[in-house]
């Protein structure tokens, strides 16, 4: 789980936004600082892989907090969320290396890329010692080389939109080959040459499972319900 601070003045914005952070696989809320000192205090005292960082706040302000995580050399990822939007701030904050930045007001399903997209670039590169180029742009750097909109051979794109419309469905609960055939109606033959191309698109992952007994049991789990990828194919 990626353990997350929000740092937000607003009691009303900082509830709405552990509303939104609940809705989010993979996530874990660790506490809400109402000012910079607060969450200074609150990351020394705890573990914090990602900070949701608002910019204007009493005190010290988010930029502030954003340097001294920089002077400090932490290893904690920031996202700001503020309703900043000159030029001057958005310019200081992405120098200073913030994963994303969401002016104010945003709607959910910005929050839900934002983290999500988070989310997929932080399980990728915990399974990878070095990366080449073409994983470095696709996966990181978010530059997606333009891929062919035509099926693998023997797909059919009704029969992905189906599969794939129940699969977002799952919210990221694990399933089995067998399980989705028989919710789409078609073989497990069939259904393995879909969930291997949807694997292909990273949009699915793969783990196998072994029980104590019998064959190893695949299974596979939606990693981004919100991929733009898969929209060239249906």
């Amino acid at each position: 789980m990626i353990k997350v601070l929000i740092v937000e003045d607003d009691p009303m914005v900082a509830e709405l936004n552990r509303r939104y952070l609940e809705q989010i696989t993979g996530f874990i809320l660790i506490a809400i600082a109402r000012n910079v000192n607060e969450a200074l205090i609150l990351l020394e005292k705890h573990e914090i892989d990602l900070v949701l960082l608002d910019i204007f706040m009493p005190g010290m302000n988010g930029l502030e907090l954003l340097d001294k995580i920089r002077e400090q050399e932490q290893d904690i990822d920031v996202i700001v969320v503020s309703a900043a939007s000159d030029i001057h701030t958005i310019k200081k904050v992405l120098r200073n290396g913030v994963v994303d930045y969401l002016i104010k007001p945003f709607e959910f399903e910005r929050l839900n890329t934002a983290l999500s997209d988070y989310r997929n670039q932080s399980l990728f590169m915990r399974k990878r010692d070095v990366m080449n180029q073409a994983e470095l742009d696709r996966r990181i750097l978010g530059r997606e080389q333009q891929r062919q909109t035509e099926l693998t051979k023997g797909l059919c794109r009704n029969t992905l939109k189906a599969v794939w419309e129940i699969i977002r469905a799952t919210k990221g609960q694990a399933f089995t080959t067998e399980e989705m055939a028989n919710n789409v109606g078609i073989s497990r033959v069939s259904m393995r040459k879909y969930l291997e191309f949807l694997k292909q698109i990273d949009v699915l992952s793969m783990e196998v499972i072994y029980g104590t007994v019998g064959r190893p049991v695949y299974k596979y789990r939606c990693i981004n319900p919100e991929s733009n990828v898969i929209k060239r194919y249906i």
